[in-house]
C-alpha cells in the first residue's frame, strides 16, 4: 500500500515537474510576442498598418522626417522584449531541469514585461488616429501650397485698340533723358512675364474687347464673366450703384509698396476728382483706378472755320456749316452739347461763373434731365440733324482728315490722333473747347464680383495688372500707341513729364513759343518745381491743348452723371424721336417722288390685269 502511494506520489511529482518546466517558458513567450500580434490579424488590421505607414511616408514628404525608433518606439521595445523573453526561456528550462526554483522567480518578471509591451501596443494603436489627423493636415497644407502656386486665369475686357500691342520698329524708340522706351512685346505678354518674375506665379490673361459702353453692359447682362474691365465714368457709376464691383484692397493704396505704381503715380488732379466724387455715399476711388482721361470739344479746319465760330456748342446747329458738321451718334454726348447750347447765356454769364459754388452749380445745370429740358434738347437735336453731315461714332476722324467736313464733335484723345494724321498729310487741323462747359471723361479699371468671386489670388492678379499698366514706362507706351492721355503723372518718376516734353517741346529754332503750365496735373499743391513746357505758339489750340487742356478749361469742365432707369427711359425716347425718320418733316420733292412711285405701281397693276 505504502509502495503504491510512493509510486503514485512519484508519478505526480514527475508530472508536476514536467508541467512546470514547459508551462512557464510557454507563458513567457506568449506574453513577449503580444506586440507582434497585429501582423497575424485580419485584413482590417493590415489596412490599419498600411494607413499608419502611409501617414509616415506623407509626414516625411512634408518635412517631418525622423528615425525608425522615433516613428514607432513601441515596436522597438517589442523587439527588445522578445529577445529578453527568449533568454528567460532558456534560463528557466535549465533551472527546471536541474530541480531549481528559477520558474518561480522568472514568471512574475516576464509577466510584467509582457504587460508593459501590451500597454505600449495599445498606445501605439491609440496613436494611429492622431497620426492620420496629422497626415490629413499635412496633405491639406501641401494641397494649399500647390494651389497657391497654380497658374491664375485673369479675364480682361477693354476697348478696341486701347492698349499697346507691341511690335514697334526700332525707329519708334522713345528716347528720354531717363532712358529709352520701346514696345517689343504686347503689354499683355509683358505683364504675364513680369508677374511671374515678381511673384513667382504664372498668370494667363484672357484678353477681349468691346466697342461701346452699351456693348459691355449688354455682355455683362447676358452673363459674360470678366475679372477686370475698363468702362467709362458713367458706366462705372452705374455698376457701383448696382453693387456689381469689388472694392480695391487696402494694400492697393499702400504707397510704401514699390509695386503700387497707380497709387504712387496718379495725377493729384485725378486723385482728388476720384476721392471727392461719390455714388450713394461711396467715392469712385474705392472701386475704380483711372486709365485714360480727357475732355470733349470740336476739331475744326482753320482754313474754313474761325476760332470764335467754334467757341460755343451752337456751332453744331449753325447753318453757315450746313452739311459740314459731324456729331457723335451717342445720346450722352449729344445731350451734353445740346444742354450747353440751350443754356449758353446762363453758363457764360459773369454772375454764374463768379458764384462761390460755381462747380457744383455747373454740374447741376449740365445734368438737367427735367421734362422741360428733355423736350428742348429734342427740338435742338432735330435742328442739328438737319444741319449735320452725319451722326458718327468713329468716321468723323477720317472725314476731317480727308476734308469732307469742317467741324467734328470729338473726344480730346481722338482729336490728338486726328491732328497727328492730318499733319502727316501736311494738313493743319485745330481743337477748341466751347466756352459753356466741357464734359470731362475718363476710362478706368474696375473688378467685377462675378469674376473675382472673393478669390484673393484673382484679386491680387487683377490689382497687379492695374499697377503694371500704371508703371510710367507702360503708361508712355500706351499713350504713344493709342493717342490718349494717361491719368498718371508718375509721382517721383520724371518720365511721363519727360514724354510730354518729348512730344510737345518747341524746337530750338522755333520763332514763336509759349510757356504752357501743367502744374495742376503734375504737382501737388505744396510741391515746387518746373512743370512748364515751352511749346510752339500754335500748340495753344492743337495737340498739346487737346492732350493736356489748360487749367482754365478744367475749371469749366463738368462730369456728366449716369442716368437712372426713369431718366434713361425718357432720354432714350427722346433720342429715338431724333434719330428715327419723321415723315412729317419730309420735303415737298420727297412727297412728289412718293406719289409718282405709287402712280407707277398702280399703272403696272392695271396693265397686267388688262393683258390677262
Amino acid at each position: 500500500m505504502r509502495t503504491d502511494i510512493k509510486k503514485t506520489a512519484g508519478i505526480l511529482a514527475g508530472a508536476a515537474a514536467f508541467l512546470l518546466a514547459f508551462s512557464a517558458p510557454a507563458g513567457v513567450c506568449l506574453a513577449a510576442n503580444i506586440p507582434a500580434a497585429p501582423a497575424s490579424l485580419s485584413a482590417a488590421g493590415q489596412d490599419e498598418k498600411k494607413e499608419l505607414k502611409t501617414g509616415e511616408t506623407r509626414n516625411k514628404a512634408a518635412g517631418q522626417e525622423s528615425s525608425g525608433s522615433e516613428e514607432n518606439p513601441a515596436a522597438a521595445e517589442s523587439v527588445g522584449s522578445g529577445e529578453t523573453a527568449a533568454g528567460l526561456q532558456s534560463d528557466s528550462l535549465s533551472e527546471t531541469e536541474s530541480g531549481g526554483t528559477g520558474e518561480d522567480a522568472s514568471v512574475p518578471e516576464n509577466a510584467a514585461e509582457a504587460e508593459t509591451a501590451a500597454q505600449e501596443e495599445k498606445e501605439e494603436q491609440a496613436s494611429v488616429p492622431e497620426n492620420a489627423a496629422d497626415t490629413e493636415t499635412a496633405a491639406e497644407e501641401k494641397s494649399e501650397e500647390q494651389a497657391s502656386k497654380a497658374p491664375v486665369k485673369l479675364r480682361v475686357s477693354n476697348w478696341e485698340e486701347y492698349i499697346d500691342l507691341g511690335d514697334w520698329d526700332e525707329e519708334e524708340t522713345i528716347e528720354l533723358p531717363s532712358g529709352d522706351i520701346i514696345g517689343e512685346n504686347s503689354m499683355i505678354e509683358d505683364f504675364e512675364e513680369w508677374y511671374l518674375e515678381t511673384y513667382g506665379i504664372e498668370v494667363e490673361v484672357e484678353y477681349s474687347t468691346f466697342g461701346t459702353n452699351e456693348d459691355l453692359y449688354n455682355m455683362l447682362t447676358l452673363g459674360d464673366v470678366y475679372d477686370v474691365v475698363c468702362p467709362s465714368e458713367y458706366l462705372i457709376m452705374k455698376l457701383m450703384a448696382e453693387g456689381e464691383l469689388v472694392p480695391l484692397s487696402d494694400g492697393f493704396f499702400d504707397t510704401s509698396n514699390k509695386y503700387n505704381y497707380y497709387s504712387k503715380g496718379v495725377a493729384p488732379f485725378i486723385r482728388n476728382m476720384f476721392e471727392n466724387s461719390e455714388i450713394e455715399g461711396e467715392p469712385w476711388a474705392k472701386y475704380a483706378a483711372g486709365y485714360m482721361w480727357g475732355v470733349t470739344g470740336l476739331v475744326y479746319n482753320p482754313e474754313l472755320v474761325r476760332a470764335d465760330q467754334v467757341s460755343s456748342w451752337k456751332a453744331l446747329a449753325d447753318p453757315a456749316f450746313k452739311r459740314q458738321v459731324t456729331i457723335k451718334d451717342s445720346v450722352r454726348e449729344a445731350y451734353f452739347a445740346a444742354v450747353g447750347s440751350i443754356k449758353s447765356e446762363l453758363l457764360t454769364s459773369e454772375n454764374f461763373r463768379s458764384a462761390p459754388d460755381y462747380k457744383k452749380q455747373l454740374e447741376i445745370e449740365m445734368n438737367d434731365t427735367s421734362p422741360e429740358m428733355i423736350a428742348q434738347v429734342q427740338d435742338w437735336l432735330k435742328t442739328v440733324k438737319d444741319n449735320v453731315y452725319s451722326f458718327e461714332t468713329d468716321a468723323g476722324k477720317a472725314d476731317m482728315i480727308t476734308g469732307k467736313v469742317a467741324i467734328n464733335y470729338q473726344w480730346s484723345g481722338d482729336a490728338v490722333y486726328t491732328l497727328d494724321q492730318a499733319e502727316e498729310d501736311d494738313f493743319t487741323l485745330c481743337f477748341a473747347v466751347p466756352e459753356e462747359s466741357t464734359d470731362i471723361y475718363f476710362d478706368g479699371w474696375v473688378m467685377l464680383k462675378r469674376g473675382i468671386e472673393q478669390d484673393p489670388r484673382k484679386q491680387h492678379a487683377a490689382e497687379a495688372f492695374i499697377n503694371f499698366l500704371s508703371r510710367p514706362d507702360s503708361a508712355i507706351r500706351n499713350m504713344y500707341y493709342i493717342g490718349y492721355t494717361s491719368v498718371l503723372s508718375g509721382g517721383d518718376d520724371p518720365r511721363i513729364l519727360e514724354y510730354a516734353r518729348y512730344c510737345y517741346e518747341a524746337e530750338d529754332d522755333e520763332e514763336e513759343t509759349v510757356d504752357y503750365d501743367l502744374s495742376y496735373f503734375f504737382s501737388e499743391e505744396d510741391e515746387s518745381g518746373d512743370f512748364t513746357i515751352t511749346a510752339a505758339a500754335d500748340q495753344m489750340n492743337r495737340q498739346l491743348f487737346a492732350a493736356y487742356p489748360p487749367e482754365e478749361v478744367i475749371d469749366r469742365s463738368s462730369i456728366m452723371s449716369y442716368f437712372n432707369d426713369e431718366q434713361n427711359a425718357e432720354i432714350n425716347k427722346m433720342w429715338v424721336n431724333v434719330r428715327c425718320f419723321d415723315i412729317r418733316r419730309a420735303p415737298l420733292w420727297g412727297w412728289i417722288l412718293l406719289a409718282a412711285a405709287a402712280a407707277a405701281v398702280v399703272w403696272v397693276f392695271i396693265r397686267r390685269r388688262k393683258n390677262s
